[in-house]
């Protein structure tokens, strides 16, 4: 049974879905919604009760105030709200790349509502060598994002990232109209977002100290991105080895039954 509904926060409210049944998992996305995880919540939902939601100002989820900014805190505080409201914690979260940022967040945060986090290639370019230049560049492509050059902000974007993308895919995707409701999630995401969540510089004591278990994960198809140094990186100070899965970046949305297989895994083995 799939549950949908909303939850009200003091300056936003929150679409979720609850589907199956069994220890609580939340998939996390930012800015990735719901229905994008839906194929992979369906294939856990067999023993799960699993979570997803639209993280706020995206899509189903509204915010009272656009101009203020979706940050990682933010953004764990509005996860801790939806895992204290399911009532069957303490969770299994799973973040990927932005979410991933967050479900590191609401370790340091609240790590009372947590037993595992598995963080899927967060871009935490701080943990970098080379952080200012990648900062910079982040702040470039934001800017052109904002200022119209939808397709030169993603050409940077992807360059950034590492990650091989041909040109004619990149004018097909964006450089023509966008439906209105994706153009304005992307625009929320370039302006109130995307420089929040790859600047966010962890507490690592804190998660150090955490009673939490952690996974980081990296796609085998990302070898050389971008996302793999960060995650490793992370790994590095939390000493923690980084776990392959199967696919890229976005392997539990192109390959949903085998990285929900490979997660089973993982966390009977923890």
């Amino acid at each position: 049974m799939n549950i949908t509904s909303t939850l009200d926060r003091p300056d936003a409210r929150l679409h979720y879905e609850v589907r199956g049944a069994g220890p609580l998992l939340a998939l996390i996305g930012s800015p990735m919604d719901a229905d994008a995880f839906a194929p992979f919540a369906d294939e856990l939902a067999s023993d799960h009760t699993v979570l997803t939601a639209d993280p706020r100002g995206i899509k189903r989820s509204t915010v009272a105030d656009p101009t203020r900014d979706s940050s990682p805190a933010v953004r764990a505080a509005d996860l801790a709200a939806l895992v204290e409201h399911v009532d069957r914690g303490p969770a299994t979260v799973f973040g990927s790349s932005g979410g991933a940022v967050t479900v590191l967040a609401l370790a340091q945060d609240r790590p009372d509502l947590v037993d595992v986090v598995i963080a899927h290639e967060p871009p935490l370019l701080r943990l970098l060598p080379d952080h200012v230049e990648q900062l910079q560049t982040a702040e470039d492509l934001i800017a052109l994002a904002l200022g119209g050059d939808r397709l030169g902000a993603w050409r940077m974007f992807f360059a950034q990232a590492n990650i091989a993308m041909p040109e004619e895919v990149l004018v097909q995707w964006f450089g023509g109209d966008a439906d209105p409701q994706s153009l304005a999630d992307e625009q929320f995401w370039f302006a109130r977002e995307y420089l929040g969540s790859v600047g966010w510089q962890p507490d690592l004591d804190v998660l150090r100290r955490a009673d939490v278990r952690f996974v980081l994960g990296i796609g085998e198809e990302s070898v050389g991105q971008l996302c793999e140094r960060t995650t490793t990186a992370l790994g590095v100070q939390l000493d923690v080895a980084p776990t392959r899965f199967p696919g890229d970046h976005t392997g539990f949305v192109d390959h949903p039954a085998a990285f929900a297989a490979r997660l089973r895994d993982v966390l009977e083995n923890l």
